[in-house]
């Protein structure tokens, strides 16, 4: 049996738009608590001579971000602050008489220090040092949505086929070769609907070979679902919110151990599979939740640490004991060798399949959500050598040894609550999408015009910059979870503004066009990403 883990790393444009708590600060801590620890654990792997053939994915307004100076510089700002805080804290514990929480600021400043050197070692560039990876053949980076955008929402297929075609334009420029596999934001699937084609025909329009689904969606289990008190996009499974499943197709075996052909053009659909997800993903039952692990809620202030672990179940924060490190890394190995384990046992019904397991998460869940889940990543792969019954693979290495021969036709939804689209359209965010939709309808309109218009062109870019940017499904999941509402609805309308204000611009009697570019260089240093983007719309207007 095959076994591939899949990663899935996205944040939304954050640079220039503050920093605590959801600015910067907030793309700082993903690189300190997940993806500087993933390198680390990879290049460890390597040195061991351990495969580790992760199948990860970065967005591009992810990686635009991860490569802008803007990011390195605050990096500095929030690392400096939490050094200071690692100085300070010990004079402040004695005070208070937690004396027992002492060690574990040694443990964070040590670690804060060896994350800051690895984060020079790649000469602060965490792009290219993944991109290393890839091209000495140790994992696959797949692609994504220019901005996150929830496709099958999306008023005009012009606007999926520049988030798509973004996407591909980005990642070639900045992983230096074309993906072949694309994460869809949110798992989000529309098949063909009247004149508007599936989602796969337009990935295939775009280049992609293959996407991951939920396991409703090829009609093989029920959606797993959104946790709602997880803030900020970390989805996790809730066992009492599973979703009615979609009709079966009685044509096809109900299976999520094979992956299938969704379009007569060679794109592929892998599918999650539901048990060894949810053995990860889930809180509740599965290893996250372990009274050793660290406890994500309680957080010292001032500064930012956490010094405590779980617990236990239903545990008040105030109740929470001091963590021990090394207790923690040992759960973590003996829930890898479990996991390795369920993943022999699944291999047996696997193999009634095309023998494929193929487990998605999004990467932040591993470090950032799971303070361990690195770790647990590295002693999962170490486990996988040890044995031989299941052996771990990228998505393309086990679609080239294994071409889909069964079509399906696949049901619409997503990897959220009810496995459709409620998470992002819903009573509280339903106002979103006519002003979306509204904006689409525009931009689409004055595009063909001002694209013969070379000195307009800085003002065609930058609107459709803002045009995707407010795209992006993260605006509407943060409102629909009531974690930071205000916040949201307050980008979501930023970008909405500026992109009618160029928009207008581009329009007779809509601005003079000495205004649009003046307009249009100002919001470009605060929103500076896709620097190709006005080929990308080219592209698709000439498709």
């Amino acid at each position: 049996m095959e076994f591939v883990l899949a990663l899935h790393s996205h944040l939304p444009y954050v640079l220039n738009h503050g920093r605590w708590p959801h600015g910067s600060d907030w793309l700082c801590e993903a690189a300190i608590d997940t993806y500087l620890p993933l390198l680390e654990q990879l290049r460890a792997l390597e040195k061991e001579k351990t495969p580790s053939p992760v199948t990860i994915g970065f967005t591009p307004v992810l990686a635009n971000q991860l490569v802008s100076e803007d990011f390195r510089q605050e990096f500095d700002t929030f690392m400096n602050q939490r050094e200071a805080v690692c100085k300070e804290a010990p004079a402040s514990l004695e005070k208070t008489g937690d004396t027992a929480l002492l060690p574990l600021v040694d443990y964070w400043k040590a670690r804060f220090s060896r994350l800051r050197r690895l984060f020079d070692e790649v000469d602060r560039d965490l792009v290219g040092a993944f991109r290393e990876l890839q091209d000495d053949g140790r994992l696959e980076i797949i692609g994504s949505a220019a901005t996150h955008g929830y496709l099958p929402l999306l008023a005009r297929d012009e606007s999926i086929q520049l988030q798509l075609a973004i996407g591909q334009s980005e990642h070639k420029r900045l992983f230096g070769k074309a993906p072949a596999g694309c994460w869809l934001p949110e798992c989000a699937y529309r098949p063909k609907k009247g004149r508007r084609p599936g989602i796969e025909e337009h990935l295939a329009d775009a280049g992609f070979k293959f996407f991951f689904v939920d396991a409703h969606l090829a009609h093989a289990g029920t959606p797993l679902g959104v946790d709602y008190d997880i803030p900020l996009g970390a989805e996790r499974f809730d066992s009492e919110r599973h979703g009615t499943a979609h009709p079966v197709d009685a044509k096809v075996e109900q299976t999520p151990y094979r992956a299938y052909r969704v379009s007569k053009r060679r794109v592929s659909a892998l599918v999650r599979d539901p048990q060894s997800s949810r053995q990860v993903w889930s809180r509740d039952l599965g290893y996250p939740g372990d009274a050793a692990y660290l406890e994500f809620h309680k957080i010292r202030w001032p500064g930012g640490l956490k010094l405590w672990r779980v617990t236990g179940p239903n545990i008040d924060l105030g109740a929470k004991t001091a963590y021990d490190p090394r207790a923690a890394l040992g759960r973590a190995t003996e829930h890898a060798r479990h996991f390795t384990e369920l993943l022999t046992g699944i291999s047996e019904r696997a193999q009634r399949g095309e023998g494929l397991v193929t487990a998605p998460f999004d990467t932040e869940l591993f470090g950032h959500w799971w303070h361990e889940g690195v770790d647990f990543v590295g002693d999962m792969y170490r486990a996988l050598k040890k044995q031989k019954r299941v052996k771990p693979v990228t998505a393309s290495k086990h679609l080239s040894g294994h071409p889909p021969r069964v079509p399906i036709q696949l049901a619409e939804g997503s990897w959220g609550v009810n496995g459709d689209h409620t998470m992002w359209r819903n009573d509280l965010t339903t106002w979103t999408w006519p002003r979306l939709g509204h904006l689409e309808e525009s931009f689409w309109k004055v595009a063909p015009k001002t694209l013969r218009k070379p000195e307009m062109h800085p003002v065609l870019a930058q609107a459709a910059r803002e045009l995707v940017l407010a795209q992006s499904s993260d605006w509407q999941f943060m409102i629909s979870t009531g974690a930071v509402p205000d916040y949201a609805e307050k980008r979501f309308k930023l970008h909405c503004d500026d992109a009618e204000k160029l928009i207008g611009a581009m329009t007779s009697g809509g601005g003079s066009e000495a205004e649009g570019p003046r307009l249009a260089a100002a919001l470009q240093k605060r929103d500076h990403l896709f620097p190709n983007i006005l080929e990308s719309v080219a592209k698709v207007l000439q498709s």
